[in-house]
């Protein structure tokens, strides 16, 4: 299971994932309180990404992109379409 160090590299890893097959990716978020760590994995069962931080300014990040995937995967139109605009 690749852990991205960069959160750069996790978001172009997580949207090529996604983009590949919608319907098979999988989204979540887990804090642990005891550490401090906020983790998002991404999987369709055959890939996994992780990124793990314990670092306020990313939650943010984590944030905005975690809500653009949930955007994506209720939308009507084209998947694709909409991953370019954003």
């Amino acid at each position: 299971m690749p852990h991205y160090q960069t959160w750069e590299d996790f978001t172009r890893a997580a949207e090529k994932l996604y983009l590949t097959d919608p319907m098979k990716v999988r989204v979540v978020l887990k804090y642990r309180h005891c550490d401090g760590n906020l983790c998002i994995k991404i999987t369709d069962d055959v890939v996994c990404l992780l990124y793990r931080t314990d670092q306020a300014q990313d939650v943010k990040k984590i944030e905005k992109f975690h809500s653009q995937l949930m955007r994506l995967m209720v939308a009507k139109e084209s998947r694709s379409a909409a991953m370019e605009t954003d």
